[in-house]
Protein backbone atom coordinates (compact mmCIF):
# COMPACT_ATOMS: atom_id res chain seq x y z
CA UNK A 1 0.00 0.00 0.00
CA UNK A 2 1.37 3.41 -0.99
CA UNK A 3 1.20 6.28 1.47
CA UNK A 4 1.20 9.94 0.50
CA UNK A 5 3.33 12.56 2.25
CA UNK A 6 0.15 14.09 3.69
CA UNK A 7 -0.91 10.73 5.12
CA UNK A 8 2.50 10.20 6.68
CA UNK A 9 2.42 13.65 8.29
CA UNK A 10 -1.14 13.09 9.47
CA UNK A 11 -0.21 9.74 11.05
CA UNK A 12 2.81 11.18 12.87
CA UNK A 13 0.87 14.18 14.15
CA UNK A 14 -1.94 11.87 15.29
CA UNK A 15 0.57 9.76 17.23
CA UNK A 16 1.93 12.90 18.87
CA UNK A 17 -1.54 14.08 19.85
CA UNK A 18 -2.58 10.71 21.25
CA UNK A 19 0.71 10.37 23.14
CA UNK A 20 0.38 13.83 24.66
CA UNK A 21 3.16 15.60 22.75
CA UNK A 22 0.58 18.13 21.56
CA UNK A 23 -1.86 19.11 24.30
CA UNK A 24 -5.59 19.91 24.04
CA UNK A 25 -6.06 23.55 23.07
CA UNK A 26 -2.58 23.81 21.56
CA UNK A 27 -2.39 25.37 18.12
CA UNK A 28 -0.67 23.61 15.25
CA UNK A 29 1.17 26.18 13.18
CA UNK A 30 1.22 25.33 9.49
CA UNK A 31 4.65 26.87 8.90
CA UNK A 32 6.22 25.15 11.92
CA UNK A 33 4.85 21.75 10.88
CA UNK A 34 6.08 22.27 7.32
CA UNK A 35 9.54 23.09 8.64
CA UNK A 36 9.55 20.05 10.94
CA UNK A 37 8.80 17.65 8.07
CA UNK A 38 10.80 19.63 5.51
CA UNK A 39 7.88 20.01 3.12
CA UNK A 40 5.84 22.83 1.62
CA UNK A 41 2.64 24.00 3.24
CA UNK A 42 0.41 22.16 0.75
CA UNK A 43 0.87 18.61 2.15
CA UNK A 44 0.55 20.04 5.67
CA UNK A 45 -2.83 21.54 4.80
CA UNK A 46 -3.91 18.19 3.38
CA UNK A 47 -2.64 16.45 6.53
CA UNK A 48 -4.72 18.82 8.66
CA UNK A 49 -7.81 17.91 6.61
CA UNK A 50 -7.17 14.22 7.28
CA UNK A 51 -6.66 14.86 10.98
CA UNK A 52 -9.85 16.92 11.19
CA UNK A 53 -11.79 13.90 9.87
CA UNK A 54 -10.61 11.87 12.89
CA UNK A 55 -11.75 14.54 15.33
CA UNK A 56 -8.27 15.08 16.76
CA UNK A 57 -8.09 18.71 15.61
CA UNK A 58 -10.48 21.42 14.58
CA UNK A 59 -9.97 24.27 12.15
CA UNK A 60 -11.84 27.53 12.59
CA UNK A 61 -11.69 30.73 10.55
CA UNK A 62 -9.26 33.28 12.04
CA UNK A 63 -8.41 30.86 14.87
CA UNK A 64 -6.26 28.36 13.04
CA UNK A 65 -5.88 24.67 13.80
CA UNK A 66 -6.27 23.53 17.40
CA UNK A 67 -5.84 20.18 19.12
CA UNK A 68 -9.15 18.90 20.48
CA UNK A 69 -9.68 17.44 23.94
CA UNK A 70 -10.06 13.68 23.53
CA UNK A 71 -13.28 12.36 25.01
CA UNK A 72 -12.71 8.76 26.08
CA UNK A 73 -16.43 8.01 26.04
CA UNK A 74 -16.65 9.15 22.42
CA UNK A 75 -13.66 7.03 21.38
CA UNK A 76 -15.13 4.06 23.23
CA UNK A 77 -18.50 4.56 21.51
CA UNK A 78 -16.79 4.58 18.10
CA UNK A 79 -14.93 1.35 18.90
CA UNK A 80 -18.15 -0.24 20.14
CA UNK A 81 -19.89 0.65 16.87
CA UNK A 82 -16.88 -0.62 14.91
CA UNK A 83 -16.84 -3.95 16.72
CA UNK A 84 -20.48 -4.57 15.82
CA UNK A 85 -20.12 -3.43 12.20
CA UNK A 86 -16.98 -5.51 11.65
CA UNK A 87 -18.49 -8.53 13.39
CA UNK A 88 -21.54 -8.40 11.13
CA UNK A 89 -19.26 -8.14 8.07
CA UNK A 90 -17.33 -11.18 9.30
CA UNK A 91 -20.54 -13.17 9.79
CA UNK A 92 -21.84 -12.24 6.35
CA UNK A 93 -18.47 -12.99 4.76
CA UNK A 94 -18.51 -16.48 6.23
CA UNK A 95 -21.91 -16.96 4.62
CA UNK A 96 -21.49 -15.11 1.32
CA UNK A 97 -17.83 -15.02 0.25
CA UNK A 98 -17.31 -16.44 -3.22
CA UNK A 99 -14.61 -19.01 -3.93
CA UNK A 100 -12.21 -16.46 -5.44
CA UNK A 101 -12.76 -14.06 -2.54
CA UNK A 102 -11.91 -16.81 -0.06
CA UNK A 103 -8.75 -17.58 -2.03
CA UNK A 104 -7.77 -13.91 -1.98
CA UNK A 105 -8.37 -13.68 1.77
CA UNK A 106 -6.33 -16.83 2.32
CA UNK A 107 -3.51 -15.36 0.21
CA UNK A 108 -3.48 -12.08 2.14
CA UNK A 109 -3.42 -14.00 5.41
CA UNK A 110 -0.46 -16.10 4.22
CA UNK A 111 1.49 -13.00 3.14
CA UNK A 112 0.75 -11.32 6.44
CA UNK A 113 2.15 -14.34 8.27
CA UNK A 114 5.27 -14.07 6.12
CA UNK A 115 5.96 -10.42 6.99
CA UNK A 116 5.24 -11.19 10.64
CA UNK A 117 8.03 -13.77 10.57
CA UNK A 118 10.28 -11.10 9.06
CA UNK A 119 9.28 -8.69 11.86
CA UNK A 120 8.18 -6.08 9.33
CA UNK A 121 5.57 -4.30 11.44
CA UNK A 122 4.76 -1.66 8.82
CA UNK A 123 4.01 -4.28 6.18
CA UNK A 124 2.04 -6.30 8.73
CA UNK A 125 -0.13 -3.28 9.51
CA UNK A 126 -0.76 -2.72 5.80
CA UNK A 127 -1.80 -6.34 5.32
CA UNK A 128 -4.05 -6.00 8.35
CA UNK A 129 -5.91 -3.21 6.56
CA UNK A 130 -6.15 -5.26 3.36
CA UNK A 131 -7.54 -8.26 5.24
CA UNK A 132 -10.25 -6.21 6.91
CA UNK A 133 -11.09 -4.57 3.56
CA UNK A 134 -11.43 -8.04 2.00
CA UNK A 135 -13.80 -9.08 4.78
CA UNK A 136 -15.91 -5.96 4.26
CA UNK A 137 -16.09 -6.67 0.52
CA UNK A 138 -16.87 -10.35 1.10
CA UNK A 139 -19.92 -9.44 3.19
CA UNK A 140 -21.66 -8.26 0.01
CA UNK A 141 -23.53 -5.59 1.93
CA UNK A 142 -22.48 -2.07 0.92
CA UNK A 143 -24.15 -0.39 3.89
CA UNK A 144 -22.29 -2.40 6.53
CA UNK A 145 -19.06 -2.34 4.50
CA UNK A 146 -19.07 1.45 4.10
CA UNK A 147 -20.06 1.94 7.74
CA UNK A 148 -17.18 -0.25 8.92
CA UNK A 149 -14.70 1.44 6.59
CA UNK A 150 -15.76 4.92 7.73
CA UNK A 151 -15.35 3.96 11.39
CA UNK A 152 -11.94 2.42 10.71
CA UNK A 153 -10.82 5.67 9.05
CA UNK A 154 -11.97 7.72 12.04
CA UNK A 155 -10.27 5.36 14.49
CA UNK A 156 -7.14 4.80 12.40
CA UNK A 157 -4.90 7.06 14.56
CA UNK A 158 -5.89 5.21 17.73
CA UNK A 159 -5.52 1.77 16.19
CA UNK A 160 -2.19 2.65 14.56
CA UNK A 161 -0.73 4.25 17.68
CA UNK A 162 -1.66 1.23 19.79
CA UNK A 163 -0.31 -1.16 17.18
CA UNK A 164 3.17 0.34 17.09
CA UNK A 165 3.46 1.23 20.77
CA UNK A 166 2.76 -2.28 22.02
CA UNK A 167 6.02 -4.14 21.41
CA UNK A 168 4.51 -7.57 20.79
CA UNK A 169 1.12 -6.45 19.53
CA UNK A 170 1.46 -7.85 15.96
CA UNK A 171 1.89 -11.34 17.41
CA UNK A 172 -1.21 -10.96 19.60
CA UNK A 173 -3.10 -9.59 16.61
CA UNK A 174 -1.99 -12.55 14.49
CA UNK A 175 -3.29 -15.05 17.02
CA UNK A 176 -6.66 -13.32 17.02
CA UNK A 177 -6.67 -13.38 13.21
CA UNK A 178 -6.08 -17.15 13.22
CA UNK A 179 -9.49 -17.96 14.65
CA UNK A 180 -11.23 -15.25 12.63
CA UNK A 181 -9.84 -16.20 9.21
CA UNK A 182 -10.26 -19.92 9.79
CA UNK A 183 -13.91 -19.39 10.74
CA UNK A 184 -14.64 -17.29 7.65
CA UNK A 185 -12.93 -19.76 5.31
CA UNK A 186 -14.83 -22.63 6.95
CA UNK A 187 -18.16 -20.81 6.63
CA UNK A 188 -18.62 -20.75 10.42
CA UNK A 189 -20.57 -17.51 10.70
CA UNK A 190 -21.15 -17.52 14.48
CA UNK A 191 -17.49 -18.10 15.32
CA UNK A 192 -16.46 -15.48 12.75
CA UNK A 193 -18.82 -12.94 14.35
CA UNK A 194 -17.59 -13.59 17.89
CA UNK A 195 -13.92 -13.69 16.88
CA UNK A 196 -14.13 -10.34 15.08
CA UNK A 197 -16.08 -8.73 17.91
CA UNK A 198 -13.46 -9.89 20.42
CA UNK A 199 -10.63 -8.81 18.10
CA UNK A 200 -11.90 -5.23 17.82
CA UNK A 201 -12.71 -5.07 21.54
CA UNK A 202 -9.11 -5.99 22.31
CA UNK A 203 -7.86 -3.11 20.12
CA UNK A 204 -10.32 -0.75 21.80
CA UNK A 205 -9.14 -1.69 25.30
CA UNK A 206 -5.51 -1.04 24.42
CA UNK A 207 -6.30 2.26 22.68
CA UNK A 208 -8.32 3.59 25.63
CA UNK A 209 -5.54 2.58 28.04
CA UNK A 210 -2.96 4.36 25.88
CA UNK A 211 -4.97 7.59 25.81
CA UNK A 212 -5.54 7.39 29.55
CA UNK A 213 -1.81 6.89 30.22
CA UNK A 214 -0.87 9.88 28.05
CA UNK A 215 -2.96 12.13 30.31
CA UNK A 216 -1.15 11.20 33.50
Amino acid sequence: MTTTISEEISSKLADDIINGVYKPGQKLEEQAIAKRFEVSRTPVRDAFKLLAMTGLIESRPHRGVTVVELELDQVNDLFEALSEAEAICARLSAQRMKVMERKQLEGLYARQASVLAERDDLAYFDYNELIHAAIHKGAHNKVFAEFAQDLRRKLSPFRRSTFFKEGNWPHHDSMEHDELIEAILAGDSDTAYNAMRSHVASSASKAISLIDESRR
